[in-house]
């Protein structure tokens, strides 16, 4: 009999404990492992579905220059106690201040580029078996907000083509032509004709004619008077030794 009550109490208080341990482990006291449900290693661009890119604001307490990465457990009833990264550069992080608004979220940061190779949580409540990578916070560009890549080009490539190519070219010929026939007169063509850049061609034609013995002024600028008076003594002349020769001719 009193082996059996003995057997009874142990079974009891054996029952107890495995009653108990679920308890114990609901109420939060114990702190446990998970692991990050997205895929390792990537980058805070990688674009996979895995995790948006948000802007800046959305990673509060990250540096400027720095990605950022947003942690989350899923749920209500469970904290971050620390949470385990390792980046590559950068090596390995260890936090243990989280929010805001709660300590179910966690904000660290990266240099630019930086692969995250390693994620590793360690929570308290709940029964989580994987938490998320939320988001992340990629600087703009690749390039940290603190340094400054100016690009200046200038390339100035002034062209000055003045091409002054005078010609003067001028080329008199001037043509002078005089005729004189004794019944007709005299007729002077003088004809010039310059060449040139500016180009003139001027003819003048001078034509005088007399009639009845009467000769016209000629370029030497005789009076006119003067030439018939040596005209008349000319013909004067002609008539007396006409007159001598048909005299001679009578007496012989």
């Amino acid at each position: 009999m009193r082996t059996l009550t003995r057997a009874g109490v142990f079974v009891a208080a054996s029952s107890a404990v495995f009653l108990l341990a679920p308890a114990a482990h609901a109420t939060g006291d114990d702190t446990y492992t998970v692991q990050l449900r997205q895929q390792l290693p990537r980058t805070a661009t990688t674009d996979d579905g895995g995790a948006p890119q948000e802007s800046r604001d959305e990673c509060p307490g990250v540096p400027d220059g720095q990605d950022g990465w947003h942690f989350v457990l899923p749920g209500k009833s469970s904290d971050f106690v620390k949470l385990t990264v390792t980046f590559e550069p950068g090596g390995q992080q260890v936090v243990t201040d989280f929010g805001p608004p709660s300590d179910k979220h966690a904000y660290v940061w990266s240099l630019p580029g930086a692969k995250l190779t390693s994620a590793v949580a360690e929570v308290r409540g709940g029964e989580l078996e994987l938490f998320n990578l939320s988001h992340t916070c990629p600087v703009t560009g690749g390039t940290p907000s603190g340094s400054a890549s100016p690009s200046s080009s200038t390339s100035p490539e002034p062209s000055s083509s003045t091409s002054t190519s005078p010609s003067s070219s001028t080329s008199t010929s001037p043509s002078s032509s005089t005729s004189t026939s004794p019944s007709t007169g005299t007729t002077t063509e003088p004809t010039a004709s310059p060449t040139g850049s500016g180009a003139a061609a001027p003819a003048a034609s001078s034509s005088a004619q007399a009639g009845g013995g009467d000769l016209a002024e000629t370029g030497s600028g005789a009076p006119v008077g003067a030439l018939s008076a040596v005209a008349a003594v000319l013909v004067a002349a002609g008539g007396f030794l006409a007159f001598r020769r048909r005299n001679g001719a009578r007496q012989g």
